[in-house]
């Protein structure tokens, strides 16, 4: 079984997120809680649908992910994307994903 994350994105303003150990969302893959066994991934999934249903966020999905060089990377590029911003200049306060990051 592969190591997984749990992301979603940000109800009030569609920003992705990832839960981190204290069961916070947040904006940074890198602190992201990782699940290395099927009883964690199934709290994870709880824990998804317990936010979803309370309006926290939207779009929860349990992703797979590696440890390169001591980083969290997800092996999906949809999901890398989403941890390290958009491909492009975006909106202010949000730089362009970085190339290394995202390539496959």
């Amino acid at each position: 079984m592969a190591d997984k994350v749990l992301t979603a994105n940000r109800l009030t303003d569609g920003i992705a997120v990832w839960l981190d150990a204290s069961g916070a969302w947040n904006e940074a893959l890198q602190s992201a809680l990782v699940a290395r066994h099927t009883e964690a991934v199934t709290a994870l999934e709880e824990i998804g649908k317990r936010d979803f249903s309370a309006n926290l966020v939207v779009d929860v999905n349990v992703v797979d992910v590696e440890e390169v060089n001591g980083l969290i990377r997800p092996l999906r590029l949809r999901e890398r994307i989403r941890a390290a911003g958009p491909t492009m200049d975006y909106a202010p306060g949000y730089k362009p994903a970085d190339p290394a990051f995202i390539a496959a």
